[in-house]
């Protein structure tokens, strides 16, 4: 009896499990996905706003040419602000995707192929997300998932490999006149010999990679690729190609300013281009399938067409009156035997 009980129990646990695994909830799947982009904010915030991650300090040459760049002043002196880029960056794609789905969804000759790929979903007893509702929230919210983990990659490569900014020596201070820095080509292993701001060396140890490339080409990427796979008006053709090639022309002249006003080296530069395409390229490519439903239409059965094809082709249907004979020929030919 007790066998059987627990038998229960398992086939009762079993089909719990295969529910949640291959029938998931979608409330169930709304409040894990609510709770991974809740960790990725969190995870950005310390990265950016405490001192939980400690930086590699990494040594230097004394008079190294590549470290000894003019300081260029706090970023927010910059000629691309970092409040004004960060903005733009969040801003922009959100805008051009409201407005690209809702312009869509009026559009008669586009709402019946969203509403063939998207259905009306219900997420509770009183919440029902349609076409439009449910695309808008995941192409937005896949763009600030990624948004989040550029910066959390960012962060992560600018702690672990401490690389030295341009600027570095300027601001540093190493005192040239001691032991450390005596001979021209001695190597510091001890980065603690700086003698100037504290605040600033440490900024100064925050090179690699380009975090304002990074998020630049990330944000233009993900928009280009939105706007390739989603506007397929014919009246576009000019269009669309201008829209991509500026956006992607402003990021790329946004990692050249960090170039030239001697905040990155343009190693830092190219690996945050090559960061933030490789994110917006796989988000675009596997998480939000070029941007498309997740039903796809029904395709058409083809109907075959039999012109212009010889008669011998065609499929042969034999007529009552041609079984008849067959038949009588069979019982004529059993009766002679």
């Amino acid at each position: 009896m007790a066998g059987t009980v627990l038998l229960a129990y398992y086939f009762e646990l079993g089909q719990v499990v295969f529910r949640l695994v291959f029938q998931p909830d979608i409330s169930l799947m709304l409040s894990l996905q609510l709770v991974i982009m809740a960790g990725t904010v969190l995870l950005a915030y310390y990265f950016e706003l405490t001192d939980t991650f400690g930086i590699h300090v990494q040594g230097f040459f004394c008079n190294d040419a590549d470290l000894m760049k003019p300081y260029p002043g706090v970023d927010e002196s910059s000629f691309i602000p970092p409040l004004i880029l960060y903005c733009v960056v969040a801003a922009v794609p959100t805008t051009i995707i409201f407005i690209g789905e809702v312009s869509m969804y009026i559009m008669k000759s586009t709402r019946a192929v969203l509403l063939t790929q998207e259905k009306t979903m219900v997420t509770g007893k009183c919440c029902y997300l349609n076409a439009l509702t449910r695309r808008v929230i995941r192409f937005i919210g896949v763009f600030a998932f990624g948004l989040f983990a550029t910066d959390i990659f960012v962060n992560a490569g600018q702690v672990v490999t401490g690389n030295l900014a341009p600027y570095f020596l300027s601001v540093c201070k190493p005192n040239y006149t001691g032991t450390e820095c005596r001979f021209n080509h001695q190597f510091i292993s001890n980065g603690n010999i700086c003698t100037g701001s504290p605040v600033v060396v440490e900024k100064a140890r925050r090179s690699f990679p380009s975090k304002d490339a990074s998020l630049s080409v990330y944000s233009a990427v993900y928009v280009t690729m939105y706007i390739t796979s989603t506007i397929k008006t014919k009246s576009s053709r000019l269009a669309k190609p201008m829209l991509c090639l500026g956006t992607l022309c402003t990021a790329f002249l946004a990692g050249l300013n960090r170039v030239s006003e001697y905040r990155n080296h343009c190693s830092d530069v190219i690996a945050g281009f090559i960061l933030g395409s490789c994110i917006a390229l796989f988000l675009g490519i596997c998480v939000v399938n070029n941007f498309k439903g997740t039903h796809s239409p029904p395709a058409k059965q083809k109907s075959e067409d039999y012109r212009g094809l010889p008669l011998m082709t065609f499929p042969r249907i034999q007529s009552p009156l041609q079984t008849l004979s067959a038949q009588n020929h069979s019982a004529s030919m059993t009766e002679v035997t």
